[in-house]
């Protein structure tokens, strides 16, 4: 396993992102493990997510700028701890996010920050895909803007099927046009996990809930 890949699940299990146990995903099933954003805390905590993620943008865009989109209300913290990652490596890229409930004085609308040109490319940050049903929603929300998603990156890939036996990342990116990037996937977790024999249970459990919900790749 690579050594960053090895550093972001360690971050991940440190920060309480990462928990073991009987969680409901968004999609409605049950899961062993559940990827929380929402438990990142500090300031150290979100700076580190930024720069993984920054990272990953490098590794699968290179210096090309877009406009980064984070869905409210995990993906907000997200696009801006990403936003300045990247700043701080040379690349200045601005950010902008939604809100739950469309503003309806001031200045009006449903997004905060910057406003999407038409032909601008977007890259939407999120924690997960389990299903898709977050990013649908999302493609929905930008359906009213001009501007291009051009990719999307979450924390991990959880490789589980979506409406049809392939996963769910694989169906989004099909079915809207463009690529979904991982820091790290399932896989890579139970590799890690296997390392340390006081991980049995956590990793059987896992195992046997993708024997049933993973994806037939």
């Amino acid at each position: 396993m690579e050594t960053y890949k090895r550093e972001f699940i360690q971050f991940l299990e440190s920060a309480g992102v990462l928990k073991f146990g009987d969680f409901t995903a968004k999609s409605g099933r049950k899961i062993p493990y559940f990827i929380n954003a929402g438990d990142i805390k500090t300031g150290e905590q979100i700076q580190k997510l930024g720069e993984f993620y920054a990272k990953a943008y490098f590794e699968k865009i290179g210096n090309k700028k877009t406009v980064l989109y984070g869905p409210a209300y995990k993906g907000i913290p997200i696009a801006v701890s990403v936003a300045v990652a990247l700043a701080k490596n040379g690349l200045d890229v601005p950010f902008f996010f939604n809100r739950k409930e469309e503003k309806d004085h001031g200045e009006g609308g449903v997004f905060v920050g910057y406003k999407p040109e038409e032909n601008e490319k977007i890259v939407i940050v999120e924690d997960v895909i389990t299903a898709g049903t977050a990013i649908r929603e999302s493609m929905e929300i930008l359906s009213s803007l001009k501007a291009e998603v051009e990719a999307v990156f979450v924390m991990v890939d959880r490789k589980e099927k979506g409406k049809t036996e392939k996963s769910a990342m694989a169906e989004v990116g099909e079915e809207f046009g463009f690529p979904v990037y991982s820091v790290v996937n399932v896989y890579d977790i139970i590799e890690y996990l296997e390392e340390d024999e006081k991980n049995r249970e956590n990793v059987e459990r896992i195992k046997n809930y993708l024997k049933v919900n993973g994806a037939k790749e």
